[in-house]
């Protein structure tokens, strides 16, 4: 079941990349080349690896290429938070910003956890002791 809702929220945020990149353009920091094929291309990849994450066949590689994914967008993460907060452009606050950066490593988490890299805190039935 946690699987299908990362699939999903991943799915989702794939569409809206590749659909609205607008809003992602500003988040992108600077120093990225391509901003646009970034936003395009990170929307594709959330995209494929929630694809990935309800097969089998590719459920692990799925979930170890989103953990670095996750990985790879905190900076843009860190960029909205610091940009948002200091020159006013959104209403979010640290109320928003701050648990969504501490959240990245659950995120990454969850994502192997779903996709049977990792069994750690819940050992599976017949994983040795």
């Amino acid at each position: 079941m946690l699987r299908w809702l990362l699939a999903a929220i991943y799915l989702a945020a794939g569409v809206l990349h590749v659909a609205a990149p607008r809003a992602f353009l500003t988040i992108v920091p600077g120093w990225v080349p391509f901003p646009h094929e970034v936003v395009f291309l990170t929307g594709v990849c959330e995209i494929a690896g929630a694809i990935g994450l309800i097969t089998a066949r590719w459920r692990w590689i799925a979930a170890v290429m989103l953990a670095l994914y996750a990985v790879c967008v905190f900076p843009a993460n860190i960029k909205h938070a610091i940009d948002g907060l200091a020159h006013g452009r959104n209403t979010l606050g640290w109320a928003y910003h701050g648990p969504r950066l501490l959240f990245q490593p659950v995120i990454m988490w969850w994502t192997l956890f779903a996709g049977g890299v990792i069994d750690w805190p819940f050992r599976r039935k017949g994983a040795a002791a």
